[in-house]
């Protein structure tokens, strides 16, 4: 005798566990995806840079109660390009065609509508044999002070190329801010031009660096393969607004059960 299977009930759900359907109940990892960092507001808002001063001498730098991320390095470790890039404009940081020749802390206010909420300071280059050695002691310590004394300085990026490493005066640097990294200072060590490496080098120059921040963060960027530039902005939206950039928060998953209505 031959058994036919009995027909589902006209009302009956598929089962969930059908191939080729679809549950239309949001699950937990779509939430959490829609929940992650969103560089688009970081970016959107590192776009808003604009010309603040410039100071020959720390005591020409305006006092604010914003916080305030300084860029550092050697002067040929692409400094002027990577917050070029990070703020998406040609020439907001001006690279001087004579490594060294720039002798001025120059502010670069952040923030939408003209208000200001955070700023960058872009560092005179240090270490270009050409510079005269009396300037070269004289902006050493105009740095040393500036690192140590700047109030609102909330973040430092310190950028290497990483086919060089941490030279004698990097790690002098390293030295000075140290105490204050310590006492909570943001530090981020960031490697330049990573795109002259293989990934090998790369991945060695990274963790060599990840040692030797002291407390900070190290990153692999490159203005010419865009690399980390998503990193960097989040972390410096972060740093100045105490919080990661986030998509909006979605509408809760509906329940189960509708609840009961009295």
């Amino acid at each position: 005798m031959t058994h036919r299977p009995t027909p589902a009930p006209p009302n009956a759900s598929p089962s969930q566990d059908a191939p080729g359907l679809k549950d239309p109940t949001p699950r937990a990892g779509n939430i959490i995806d829609s929940l992650k960092p969103d560089p688009k507001i970081a970016h959107g808002w590192l776009h808003t840079a604009r010309f603040l001063t410039t100071a020959p001498q720390l005591e020409h730098l305006p006092p604010l109660d914003v916080p305030e991320v300084a860029f550092v390095g050697r002067s040929n470790a692409g400094k002027s390009t990577c917050i070029n890039t990070l703020t998406q404009q040609k020439r907001l940081a001006f690279a001087s065609k004579t490594p060294g020749r720039t002798q001025s802390i120059n502010l670069f206010s952040l923030g939408k509508q003209g208000v200001t909420d955070a700023v960058l300071a872009d560092l005179p280059g240090y270490g270009y044999a050409a510079v005269p050695r009396e300037a070269k002691l004289r902006w050493q310590r105009v740095m040393g002070n500036y690192l140590l004394t700047r109030e609102n300085l909330k973040g430092v990026v310190l950028l290497i190329d990483p086919r060089l490493g941490l030279t004698e005066l990097d790690e002098i640097l390293l030295e000075v801010i140290r105490p204050r990294v310590e006492e909570g200072l943001k530090f981020l060590v960031l490697l330049t031009k990573s795109d002259k490496l293989n990934h090998a080098e790369a991945q060695k120059a990274l963790s060599i660096a990840r040692l030797q921040s002291g407390g900070g963060e190290a990153r692999l960027f490159s203005a010419l393969k865009k690399k980390g530039v998503d990193e960097v902005a989040m972390l410096l939206w972060q740093w100045t607004h105490g919080v990661t950039p986030t998509a909006k928060t979605p509408p809760p998953a509906p329940e189960d059960e509708p609840p009961a209505l009295d």
